[in-house]
């Protein structure tokens, strides 16, 4: 007990001791500056020598103040007090009676603070301190009313007045000693003086007000709110978190400038680095939620528990405000340190990509046809929006960069027999004044090829009576041309049609509610070939199959590149030696055709989108990346972030990947069969260029691909990547002998490592142990703390550590196609785990545990190994969950009061199987909790029994799910008219095992957006089928498998229009195929006959 009170007694003392020293040192520091407020600069120089204890920048000296971070530390006060003024301004109409006995301070207070917005005579430091404590008093006078609402006891009343009352006292004692700012003359004003709105910046093509502001803002801010909803949070965290926001929102205008202009390798530099800094801020106010909830649960196991979490909730809050002052100063430094533009009108300072903004590339003379095949996607859509019964004049911008084929898609529609029938007057216009007119009364006497030429600008004149009394269509090809002949153009109401080929992105403001885009997409691999194909002059030998694909990655899908190949081959012997001699060289020659396309990144592309793109630089050269693996990955990094109260990141996302589609950045190699996004790759040309852009930007930190460029040990890498290559620099710590590396070396190199990624996809046991090893040396090392992202995809059997535990900011954990076989216990301990993808893996059973993590959105289980969860039903389960799939659901699955609490689910992948008794019952719980999923997008829902045979299915109804757009259903469907019941959302359909004896395609033809339809095994057990008029006007592809009774198929004219791929396997008893089908010149057919 001795002990106990000496001890108290002693840090009484030295708390004691350290507060009057602290007085003391402050005294000195506000008497200097008082000093140099009335001019006596000697004096305050003689108190600094004479005082030890007053560190240089305490002295407002000429020599000692650093100008630029108080003219910087300006902008952030000038929010604050505007936000504490503007809060004390609410609360004092909406609840005046909160200010009852201490009305005289706080407007005291307020006329202090309003003066110095106007006049900045104090120290902004030490105001904007000021600032934060008067908004702490006001929080507690809303506490006030809440308090007199709730009708709390007198004695909490009592402390909460008392409480404020201190504190005004304290502010008011604080306000009459702030130091002035001495008066500072023209000649030593700061450089760092112009503003934002100085700066010419030019326009940007963007998605919806997303930015850069937008994506490194937006998470602090929203970590902040949470962290200001904790409960007992100390005003002095409170206010330090607060200052970190406050200083990013006050650079949210220059953040928002930068997206027009381009930055030098500097510029992009700061750009990664005020990331990198933002996204510490986002981690380490988790890290303190995370570990408050945790100690809050052990507050209440007992006194000693208590005691101990008390502590422990103290200490966070200290180390929270330690590290929120370290990233305040981190961001300060980046603030006053701000990048300039190299050119503020957008031109990119690379003089051999101008040249793209004015020049076009030549057009390639060929005398073949344009190729409808490899079109055909786009010539639909496009021949769709013209034909339609809108009578309003439409205006359908072609967009797209050089070579890709706009001309080529235009002339395809131009001459399409189906607009010839329906637009009486058509004219073509091209580069300069040449026009091409065809009026069908006369091109039924001369013949489609005869045209007739006007060549003076005033012939447009003639024009205007076709277009008020006839249904027309124009094509300006290159419609930059025409700007001026536009606005002659009369706004008839007879269904009228525009077509402009462009390679902008923005439109004049006059056509913006007219138009309608299609962005021009580089040709996927199939459409590559096909194109390449129809180049050539000859057929293609056999043994040229082999370079099929090499072929098509040269090119990276750019017309102009694939005919130019196709017609330079057509020259060569062919063989596979002189072809790949040439493959090689044009690899080389290709470089020069994509300047313009660089050109765009730098003019037109956002900061937050060059993020994006340089995601792809971590991929191996020529992957074909997955779409929904790369959306995952920029969502765990915080490269985008949603903006509406229904948007998800995961949107965003999406929305940024196909902007990129559309604007040449990047190539789809692979559609899904409803024709959305599968697999993309950047091309070969533009990966050489922004690969070196990420190195200078520190993208990647600063790992680099040769062991030459850096030598381990002297600089830290971001993101780390093993392709498998022994030249890398982390190859020997990876693959080599585990036993030599010292943990103490690996320190260095990967503590501030945010994501992990293997590309190691041998099979064998190798590269599970190894990477395995690493991982386990590395974390036990200090190293990947801070790690964001681990994806082992691919990487077979990795052997995961327990140490795995520590990675408590991970996010995203890939392990699909690893074939594990189990997981480390301590994954329990992730708990800001936000996607486990553990798809193609052989895990069967996850434990209870893994719903311990409460930020989990997004669950991938194996399907093939009929994964099942263990949950109890008092088990807190995380409601955020929006991604179920591949779970197994038995009779000890707990669907009502379990799974049915997750109502935010958005894809939902679910095997019923269970013994025949229990069977029933579960599909019914689960039926009902699938109708209470609003924001269902995708379900997958399969029926089996014991014998692993399709089971009774009983769905009901589905039309209320007006979301839902891909439904996979495996199972004998008991209510049949269910098909008449999907929502008009539904893309793609699957059935199978359906048993459904009444022709589907009478209810499923009615279906507007559906695009991919199988019909697989037992589906349809009738013998005739047919397609009506007009049914399935967007079906794309249809299959039908094993439909063994199926005998007659009918196919009226006008059905089936959009499809494009038909597949018919193991239809014994179908002999003949639908006439109506047999010449259409698109439609790919494939038969496979029951053996």
């Amino acid at each position: 007990m001795k002990w106990l009170l000496s001890f108290v007694g002693g840090m009484v003392a030295y708390s004691f001791l350290k507060m009057l020293a602290e007085y003391s040192t402050r005294k000195q520091r506000e008497e200097a500056w008082r000093m140099m407020a009335e001019g006596r600069n000697e004096e305050a120089k003689e108190m600094r020598h004479r005082n030890s204890t007053m560190k240089t920048n305490d002295t407002p000296d000429w020599d000692t103040i650093d100008w630029a971070e108080v003219d910087d530390s300006k902008d952030l006060l000038k929010i604050v007090l505007s936000r504490v003024i503007e809060k004390l301004c609410v609360v004092s109409i909406q609840e005046p009676a909160v200010f009852v006995g201490v009305e005289q301070e706080v407007q005291w207070i307020q006329r202090e603070l309003m003066d110095a917005r106007v006049t900045y005579s104090y120290a902004p430091e030490q105001l904007m301190d000021v600032a934060y404590d008067f908004e702490d008093v006001i929080d507690d006078l809303i506490l006030r009313s809440a308090a007199k609402q709730r009708r709390i006891g007198n004695w909490e009343r009592c402390l909460l007045v008392t409480r404020i009352h201190k504190k005004l006292e304290l502010i008011k004692s604080k306000i009459p000693d702030l130091p002035h700012l001495p008066y500072m003359e023209a000649k030593g004003a700061c450089p760092f003086n112009y503003s934002i709105e100085e700066i010419v910046w030019s326009d940007i093509f963007l998605i919806h007000g997303q930015s850069v502001a937008n994506t490194v803002v937006s998470p602090v801010e929203e970590k902040v709110s949470a962290l200001l909803a904790q409960e007992a949070i100390h005003p002095y965290t409170k206010k330090k978190a607060m200052r970190v926001l406050d200083k990013l929102r006050s650079l949210n205008g220059f953040l928002k400038g930068l997206e027009s202009v381009e930055l030098d390798d500097g510029g992009l530099v700061w750009m990664e680095e005020l990331s990198h800094v933002c996204l510490s801020a986002v981690v380490a106010i988790e890290d303190f939620i995370n570990r408050t909830q945790q100690l809050t649960k052990r507050s209440w196991m007992g006194p000693s528990k208590g005691f101990l979490s008390a502590f422990g909730k103290f200490k966070s809050q200290d180390k929270l405000a330690v590290e929120m002052d370290k990233i305040y100063a981190k961001i300060q430094n980046l603030s006053i340190h701000r990048p300039t533009a190299v050119n503020s009108q957008g031109q990119s300072r690379n003089p051999k990509f101008t040249l793209g903004s004015t020049e076009r590339i030549p057009r390639q003379p060929t005398t073949q046809e344009p190729d409808l095949a490899s079109f055909g996607d786009d010539v639909h859509a496009m021949i769709a929006r013209l034909l339609t019964d809108d009578q309003n004049f439409r205006v359908i911008p072609i967009m797209g960069m050089q070579g890709i084929g706009k001309t080529t898609l235009a002339n395809l529609i131009f001459n399409h027999k189906a607009v010839v029938d329906h637009f009486p007057f058509a004219a073509w216009r091209s580069d300069g004044y040449r026009f091409q007119l065809r009026y069908k009364g006369e091109l039924l006497q001369s013949g489609r090829s005869q045209c007739r030429v006007w060549s003076n600008q005033y012939e447009m004149q003639r024009l205007i009576p076709f277009l008020i009394n006839d249904r027309s269509l124009i094509v300006l090809d290159n419609w930059n041309f025409f700007v001026d002949d536009l606005e002659m153009l009369p706004d008839a109401l007879n269904g009228s049609r525009i077509i402009l080929t462009t390679c902008e992105t923005k439109l004049p403001p006059n056509l913006k509610m007219k138009s309608d885009p299609h962005p021009l997409r580089l040709r996927t691999n199939e459409e590559s070939w096909a194109l390449f194909t129809h180049a050539l002059k000859f057929s293609l030998p056999p043994e040229l199959l082999k370079l099929k694909e090499e072929i098509a990655k040269r090119c990276g899908g750019l017309p102009l590149l694939i005919v130019k190949l196709g017609e330079a081959l057509s020259h060569k012997d062919a063989t596979i030696e002189e072809w790949s001699t040439a493959l090689q060289q044009f690899h080389h020659d290709q470089q020069q055709l994509w300047p313009n396309t660089l050109y765009k990144i730098h003019k037109d592309l956002s900061l937050y989108m060059r993020r994006c793109l340089f995601y792809f630089t971590l991929f191996p050269q020529d992957f074909d990346i997955p779409a929904r693996r790369l959306i995952t990955l920029w969502v765990a990094e915080d490269l985008v972030q949603p903006e509406g109260e229904n948007e998800t990141p995961e949107d965003v996302a999406e929305r940024c990947l196909n902007l990129l589609i559309a604007q040449g950045m990047l190539q789809v190699t692979k559609k899904k069969l409803n024709g959305n996004v599968k697999m993309v790759r950047l091309p070969d040309a533009l990966r050489q260029y922004w690969s070196s852009k990420a190195q200078q930007a520190t993208f990647l930190g600063v790992h680099t691909n040769t062991r030459s460029e850096l030598s381990l040990g002297t600089n830290k890498i971001r993101r780390l990547v093993d392709h498998l290559d022994k030249e890398d620099i982390s190859f020997d710590h990876i693959h080599g002998n585990h036993n030599r590396t010292s943990s103490s070396s690996l320190t260095p190199c990967y503590e501030d490592v945010l994501s992990f990624q293997s590309f190691d996809t041998r099979k064998e046991s190798k590269p599970g142990e190894e990477v395995g090893n690493f991982l386990r040396q590395s974390i036990s090392s200090g190293g990947f703390l801070v790690l964001l992202v681990l994806d082992l995809e691919n990487v077979f059997r990795p052997k995961l550590p327990e140490a795995m535990g520590k990675l408590t900011r991970l996010r995203y954990l890939g392990l699909r196609s690893t074939f594990l076989e189990i997981l480390p216990s301590s994954i329990s301990k992730l708990q800001n785990v936000q996607t486990l993808d553990m798809k193609h893996t052989c895990i069967n059973t996850l434990p209870n545990s893994i719903w311990k993590l409460q930020q989990l959105r997004h669950l991938h289980l194996s399907e093939s190994c009929r994964s099942k969860l263990m949950l109890r039903h008092d088990t807190n389960i995380p409601t955020i969950l929006q991604t179920l799939c591949g779970l197994l659901v038995d009779e000890e699955t707990p669907v009502r009061d379990g799974l049915d609490r997750l109502l935010d689910i958005r894809k939902l992948g679910l095997t019923v199987s269970s013994k025949q008794e229990a069977i029933t019952l579960q599909l019914q719980a689960v039926v009902d909790w699938v109708l209470k999923l609003n924001q269902l997008r995708s379900l997958r829902l399969k029926s089996i029994d014991e014998s692993n045979q399709p089971w009774d299915l009983e769905l009901k109804p589905l039309v209320s799910l007006v979301n839902l757009s891909y439904i996979y259903l495996l199972g004998w469907l008991r209510n049949p008219s269910i098909m008449s019941q999907f929502p008009y959302s539904l893309i793609d359909l699957t059935l199978s095992g359906s048993g459904l004896v009444e022709d589907p395609m009478q209810s499923l033809d009615k279906l507007p957006n559906l695009r991919s339809l199988k019909l697989l095994a037992k589906s349809y057990l009738g013998k005739n089928m047919l397609c009506s008029l007009g049914g399935f006007p967007q079906l794309r592809v249809l299959k039908l498998w094993k439909l063994e009774q199926l005998e007659e198929w009918h196919v009226e004219k006008g059905a089936l229009q959009a499809l494009r791929d038909l597949e018919i396997r193991f239809c014994r008893s179908l002999k003949i195929l639908p006439a109506e089908l047999l010449h259409r010149t698109l439609l790919k057919i494939e038969i496979i006959s029951a053996q």
